[in-house]
């Protein structure tokens, strides 16, 4: 009995511009990103986020990015937008990560930040454990500061099987999307791609334009996601 086709899920992530919503949803995404992080060049506050977010069809998902945000605000943003994941990518505890979701009803995704160098100095399989409420593990590069750094970590190093459900991020483009599938395939109990910098337009000087983003970059990723999942759908079934 053949394999019932791999669908990789993918996520847009940082989107600032009603185009850029609508050439990700165009394109094909399963969920938007919006950064409610003050100190990112990709900063929306709750209330552009509602704006963008009412956009959305239905079974395209509302993410909100959170560093270190107080209860408070978190709560307060969950209010503007309705059925939205909640992604927490600073310092925060398991409890805290829990709690605010709780109090919400939301489910939370916590992101990894991996070594990239060095991933397996990071211990990811007791990271999955303490935060096993998560709906998602992401895995993003460390960098300095939180996240955004376009940079990627070496997959290979992983471990080959975490107990948890795995995004795959950092440093992802059309070009490499297809390398990070390959590598990390199997090892969680699903793997999903979240997408931001690898997407964004580039200004007359070359420099990315951040939180602005290129549609025809993003139906280029999109694109090669689906070649990586028919590629391992073909090899499946031989």
């Amino acid at each position: 009995m053949s394999l019932p086709p791999v669908r990789t899920r993918i996520k847009i992530c940082g989107l600032t511009r009603e185009q850029d919503v609508d050439a990700a949803v165009a394109a094909g995404a399963d969920a938007i990103g919006f950064v409610l992080y003050a100190r990112s060049p990709r900063f929306v506050t709750p209330e552009r986020a509602a704006q963008l977010a009412r956009r959305l069809p239905p079974l395209v998902t509302p993410v909100l990015l959170f560093v270190n945000e107080t209860a408070t605000n978190i709560e307060a943003a969950c209010a503007h937008v309705a059925g939205a994941i909640l992604q927490f990518h600073g310092d925060e505890t398991a409890g805290q990560c829990h709690a605010v979701a709780q109090a919400r009803g939301r489910p939370f995704w916590r992101a990894a930040r991996i070594p990239q160098t060095a991933p397996e100095g990071f211990d990811l399989l007791e990271f999955a454990q303490d935060f096993s409420a998560a709906q998602a593990i992401l895995l993003d590069a460390h960098v300095d500061g939180y996240g955004g750094g376009g940079k990627t970590f070496d997959w290979s190093r992983l471990p080959p099987s975490v107990p948890a459900h795995l995004v795959l991020s950092g440093g992802l483009t059309p070009a490499n999307v297809s390398e990070g599938l390959r590598a990390l395939r199997g090892r969680g109990r699903s793997l999903a791609v979240d997408v931001s910098s690898g997407v964004e337009a580039t200004g007359p000087d070359g420099q990315p334009l951040r939180g602005i983003k290129d549609a025809a970059k993003i139906a280029q990723f999109v694109a090669a996601v689906r070649a990586a999942d028919a590629l391992f759908a073909g090899q499946t079934q031989t």
